[in-house]
């Protein structure tokens, strides 16, 4: 049986992450909530797809950055055309590629940083184990 997964994370640049997910990735704000307990946060991802990606931000906290250039969500996308589409539009919005932390990603896929460092990597291949 398949779950449905959220990837969840704190922030201390919410409407620059999700200016960076939806407006880069092309991500759907799919719920949101203001001062929950202290927590202002965001639910993003693709309706009907098993995962989505949840930011929060603790008022009067602090959540830093990533802790290394090698904490990755990587997509694979096969079709050449659309991966090469999705690459462009990153790059029209604002977002440079930026030199993968281990070279295996930079032969078949572009590395993007969101504000607070981590990093996606878009991959031109079917994902197979």
């Amino acid at each position: 049986m398949y779950y449905h997964i959220r990837i969840a994370r704190p922030t201390d640049n919410l409407q620059p992450i999700i200016r960076f997910y939806k407006t880069g990735l092309g991500f759907e704000v799919l719920g949101q909530f203001t001062n929950h307990d202290g927590f202002d946060g965001v639910m993003l991802g693709h309706k009907g797809a098993r995962y989505h990606l949840e930011f929060t931000r603790k008022r009067g906290g602090h959540a830093g950055k990533a802790p290394t250039e090698d904490n990755l969500l990587v997509w694979y996308i096969p079709d050449k055309a659309e991966w090469q589409a999705k690459i462009d539009h990153m790059i029209s919005v604002g977002y440079a590629p930026v030199k993968a932390f281990n070279p295996y990603w930079d032969v078949k896929g572009k590395t993007f940083q969101d504000p607070d460092g981590y990093r996606i990597v878009l991959q031109n291949a079917e994902w197979g184990v």
